[in-house]
């Protein structure tokens, strides 16, 4: 790590470690929202890593976001933390003023006329406790005040805000910036992936944990075999998940718009994942782990939710599947090792 990413680290694990409890997570899923907890994170410059140091950020890049982005996940932080970091590059990117105050994507159809905005947005994160909204219309970013929003509330698995945002000639600050047409999905999917590798490191800390307190037949059920070997998947899909999200943040670096290809790769790797690793973690804690009292559900709540927004695994394979297909058969080697 640089000297950044160390603070970074330091920062955002600290802080979450501490702050964002069974308690807290409980209350945030029965309507409670943390809004002490969120500006902490705000404080710290969590929401704006990828904001330049001269707009009040930390003029990160994507391998620095990747940091913040997994331990949200790690932690279950029962806020739209990853979602108003790339809110706020999408604003930087357009030259748009980054606001203070809870910030949420805006994933829907939009249109924009004479700086009003109007459309629909399905499924928004933390759509009731946001105070502002960011949105693309036609190549251009727009960031729109939610205070006169028709909102109608919705769950998802994790019991996380998933709510309906309608505006109609909402007032809108919007200005051109230079993204693909899919961007929302795209840069949605980087960070739900982010999210996901940090969920999936704390399943294979907490099971392996697990393993060696409960004790069956006179010895932790860790030293059985069966039980190692299972272990073993999980902390295998845990650190590929890991190193995939990092690869495609750093090619979001390198490559900007054009790593695609790695950002598609990742939110199938870690869809996968979690559908082996969830099933391996409730079966090492056997019971205890499905009862709401203890902590394991949270982490797997939020990845069977998670593997659902921004494109299922599946869609985004699809999606690699014709591209390779309408490059012909003599493309696809070069495809795959080129990069």
């Amino acid at each position: 790590m640089n000297e950044l990413q160390t603070i970074l680290s330091d920062s955002v694990n600290g802080l979450l470690a501490e702050r964002v409890t069974k308690t807290l997570v409980q209350k945030a899923e029965e309507g409670e929202f943390p809004a002490a907890l969120w500006n902490e994170v705000e404080a710290n410059g969590l929401t704006r890593v990828l904001v330049p140091e001269a707009e009040g950020g930390a003029g990160g890049t994507w391998a620095d976001a990747a940091i913040v982005l997994k331990a949200a996940g790690e932690h279950v932080a029962p806020l739209p933390l990853a979602d108003a970091l790339l809110a706020n590059w999408f604003l930087t990117t357009a030259g748009i003023e980054v606001p203070e105050g809870v910030t949420t994507l805006l994933e829907g159809d939009f249109t924009l006329d004479g700086g009003k905005l109007s459309g629909v947005a399905p499924r928004v994160s933390f759509g009731r406790n946001a105070r502002y909204g960011v949105a693309i219309a036609k190549g251009e970013v727009a960031l729109v005040s939610l205070d006169g929003a028709a909102i109608e509330h919705g769950i998802n698995v994790a019991r996380e805000p998933r709510d309906r945002v309608m505006l109609k000639g909402a007032a809108a600050t919007a200005k051109k910036a230079t993204l693909p047409a899919n961007a929302m999905r795209l840069y949605g999917a980087l960070i739900r992936s982010c999210q996901m590798a940090g969920a999936l490191g704390y399943l294979s800390s907490q099971s392996v944990a697990y393993a060696n307190e409960r004790t069956q037949f006179g010895k932790p059920i860790g030293k059985f075999q069966a039980i190692q070997q299972q272990l073993a998947v999980l902390s295998t899909q845990a650190a590929a998940c890991s190193v995939i999200v990092d690869y495609a943040c750093a090619q979001a670096d390198k490559r900007g718009h054009d790593a695609a290809f790695e950002i598609a790769a990742a939110k199938i790797r870690v869809d996968d994942a979690s559908s082996i690793a969830t099933s391996i973690a409730h079966q090492v804690h056997g019971a205890i782990g499905f009862t709401y009292e203890h902590g394991l559900h949270f982490a797997t709540r939020r990845l069977w939710s998670w593997r659902a927004e921004f494109g299922a695994g599946r869609e985004w394979a699809e999606e690699l599947g014709r591209e390779t297909i309408a490059a012909g058969a003599d493309a696809l080697w070069p495809r795959v090792t080129a990069r």
